[in-house]
């Protein structure tokens, strides 16, 4: 039986570089599996300040957005001084949620290394599970043409 694809078609997309690190190497020589999940929020950042769905704005808004579900398939690895990129795709949704989809490709041939997907919800400064959409997330949706 055939495996389902996940992908979904991005609204909006981001893509930034980055070398990997000496200390994100195992003792195998290639990047720590857990250093993927950084790679991915390193995606979300950059995502973030290209179309003002930072954090910090985020939160001034009176809301985090705590991540509830991750998933990070490997289908290479990297190693140290490799360069590679991080494709970080915003996929809409009606729900108050925002939900990412991952593509780490390794610089030099493109090939993809890593794939994945992180979802957030809305939590008011209280920490109460919002949901409905936010207004000022609405009004973001509005900018972006995403609703």
């Amino acid at each position: 039986m055939k495996r389902k694809a996940t992908q979904h078609t991005p609204a909006l997309t981001n893509r930034t570089t980055f070398k990997v690190r000496f200390s994100e190497i195992d003792s195998m020589q290639i990047v720590w599996h857990g250093e993927y999940v950084r790679y991915f929020e390193d995606g979300r950042e950059a995502f973030g300040k290209q179309y003002g769905l930072d954090y910090m704005s985020i939160y001034r808004e009176g809301y985090m957005v705590p991540i509830v579900d991750l998933t990070c398939q490997f289908k290479q690895s990297l190693s140290f001084g490799e360069e590679a990129i991080v494709e970080t795709r915003y996929i809409a949704c009606e729900a108050a949620k925002i939900k990412f989809e991952y593509v780490i490709y390794r610089a030099s041939d493109q090939s993809v290394v890593a794939t994945g997907s992180t979802m957030q919800v809305f939590l008011n400064l209280n920490k109460e599970l919002e949901l409905i959409n936010p207004p000022f997330y609405m009004e973001w949706k509005k900018k972006w043409n995403i609703l």
